[in-house]
Parts: structure tokens; sequence; C-alpha cells
């Protein structure tokens, strides 16, 4: 058995998890840089039969999979993984197994840039280093407003440390219940309103068909030239072009990302020399901890799949939607 391991970008994969359990028979590879291309990745993984993917580095599109006759196995992080084709997948006779240990790591990294889009730290940094002296003015957090899209786990978390800092927290999801808001700590309300009330607006939705491009230049406009955004999503629920031009035209007062339509950013991404904008390399789930859960139960899935068990299945639904073989943790 051929396993191949893609985007391990900080090359850590092999040292996070006993890759040496899954026994002599099976040879493990690691690949640390990213391929976009479909020929040079379908070249690349066609004599491996397992995959294991660090969430949604790489499309596993029906195209790859038409071209990748030996797979037999996909492994990822999470129990759900939006660039899985998981309906080419079952045609192809290819399992698809998730994780469903996790930390807190991706909301933990939200606050901070929640603190740091507030307090404007990366440009306050350069200052200082460029002999600079108190050229910029924060806003304080205390008081404030805080906008939640989504209130899942991660969503719910941000909620509790926004409390701790004695913010006001309202919230708004397409299914969020006045219950659910109510346990979670937050006030529901409409999309527009969150936009108009809110001081900073952090995103914790799941990306889907309904989440894409789900703000654009109208919230942004209701979020206005005081207001701040945060997206540690995923980058397609904002439409980038809008938020580039808000960021350069001041209609609101920064934004902070962690995630983007494209990753790696490339080179001539307008969002890095849009001003305004702390940007962040999708490091919202990398962690030493998070990693080591995250390999450690990709390997569980590959022992379970050898054994002829496999878990955490990801099944397709003929509705269009793929979803968890049994319950999964809320989105964050």
């Amino acid at each position: 058995m051929r396993v191949a391991i893609l985007d391990d970008y900080q090359d850590v994969a092999l040292v996070s998890a006993p890759w040496a359990e899954l026994g002599a028979g099976v040879h493990v590879v690691r690949f640390t840089d990213h391929v976009r291309d479909v020929g040079e990745l379908a070249r690349r993984l066609q004599d491996f039969d397992v995959l294991v993917l660090m969430r949604e580095r790489t499309p596993v599109t029906a195209e790859l999979l038409a071209r990748l006759p030996k797979l037999r196995l996909i492994t990822t992080t999470g129990m759900a993984n939006a660039a899985i084709d998981l309906a080419a997948a079952a045609r192809h006779g290819v399992t698809v197994c998730g994780t469903r240990r996790g930390t807190n790591a991706a909301a933990e990294l939200a606050w901070a840039l929640v603190m740091a889009v507030a307090r404007d730290i990366p440009a306050n940094d350069r200052d200082v280093r460029a002999g600079l002296w108190q050229r910029r003015i924060g806003v304080d957090l205390e008081g404030a407003t805080l906008g939640l899209l989504g209130l899942g786990r991660f969503g719910t978390k941000m909620a509790g440390y926004a409390k701790a800092f004695g913010m006001d927290i309202l919230a708004w999801s397409p299914n969020l219940t006045p219950e659910r808001a109510a346990a979670g700590g937050a006030v529901p309300v409409g999309k527009e309103d969150l936009f108009r009330r809110s001081d900073i607006v952090s995103i914790h939705l799941r990306h889907s068909e309904s989440t894409r491009a789900l703000v654009g230049r109208k919230e942004l406009d209701l979020l206005g030239s005081e207001g701040r955004l945060v997206n540690t999503s995923r980058g397609p629920i904002v439409q980038e072009n809008e938020l580039v031009q808000a960021l350069r035209e001041r209609r609101i007062a920064a934004a902070a990302l962690d995630v983007y339509d494209v990753e790696p950013l490339p080179a001539d991404s307008p969002l890095r020399d849009a001003p305004n904008v702390i940007l962040s390399p999708h490091i919202g789930f990398v962690t030493k901890r998070a990693h080591r859960l995250g390999y450690t139960q990709m390997l569980e899935d590959i022992q379970a799949f050898r054994a002829g068990t496999p878990v955490n299945v990801l099944t397709w639904m003929e509705n269009g939607a793929g979803h968890p073989g049994r319950s999964a943790d809320p989105p964050g």
C-alpha cells in the first residue's frame, strides 16, 4: 500500500503520528509543496492507494478521481471537506473518512485577529521597527459589539471570549434559533442588522453553495467606515474583490484574513497591497497539538480501512450534500 500525504507545508506530518504502526508493507510519502494543475497532480498520485488531506488544501475533483485508478481511500481532517467530490468518490469506489477530535485553535486565532485588527498590532510593530512612534489609534473592545456570522462550535467559543472582554454579542446564521443563540451567549439578529450594529464582524460558517459570496458590497457598506471584518472560516464566503475595494476606498476601517479564494495566496493577489488588512497564511488549525490529533486520527482511519471496518466515513446524499456517516461536531 502506498500512502500520499499532501500539502505538508511545514514538514511536520511524519513526526506528528506513528506512521510505522502501519507496518513494513506500507510506504508513506509526504509532499511539502502544493500542486494546482490537475494533470501534474494526477501524474504525481497515480500510484497511490491512499491520500491524506489536511483540510481543503487540495481539491479532489471528479476529474482528478477519474485519473487515479489505484486510489481506494481518502482521509481528511474534520468531518466535512467541501473540496472532495464525494459523489465522484462513491462512483469510483473510493472510501472517504474524516476525523472527529480537534482543538479550539481556530477560535483562538480568530480572537487573536480580533485583537490585532482592533489595535492594529502588525502596523504598530512595523512603525516601531522603522523608528516611528504612536501613529495609530485603536478601538476598545469593552463596550463594543461583536457580530458573529455562525454560532457553531467556534462561534460559541468566540462569544465566550467576547463576553470576558465586556463586549455585546450579536449572531446570525441561516438556521439560528433564539434558543440556540441564547445557549451560545448571543442575541439573534438578521444579517443586515448584524452588519449595521457591529463594530467587528467575525465569520464562523462552513463554506457551501449557500454561503458562497455571502458577504459583499451591501454588507461591507453596512459595516461602515469604522467597522472591521475578520474571516478565519473560508475565503469564498466573502467577495474578495468587493473587500479589496472597500479597503482601498476606506469604506471599512480594516480587515484580518486567514483564508482566501485561492491558497496559497497568489503573488499577484490584490490583497497583498490593500491597505489596513492583516494577512495570515491559513493557520487557524495549525498548532502542534492539532497536527498530532489530525494525523494520528487519519492514521487510525487507514488502519481501520485495512482491517475492513472503516470508521468516520463521509457519504453522499441525493440532495447534493455530503454528510458524515455518523453524527459530527457542529460546524465551526
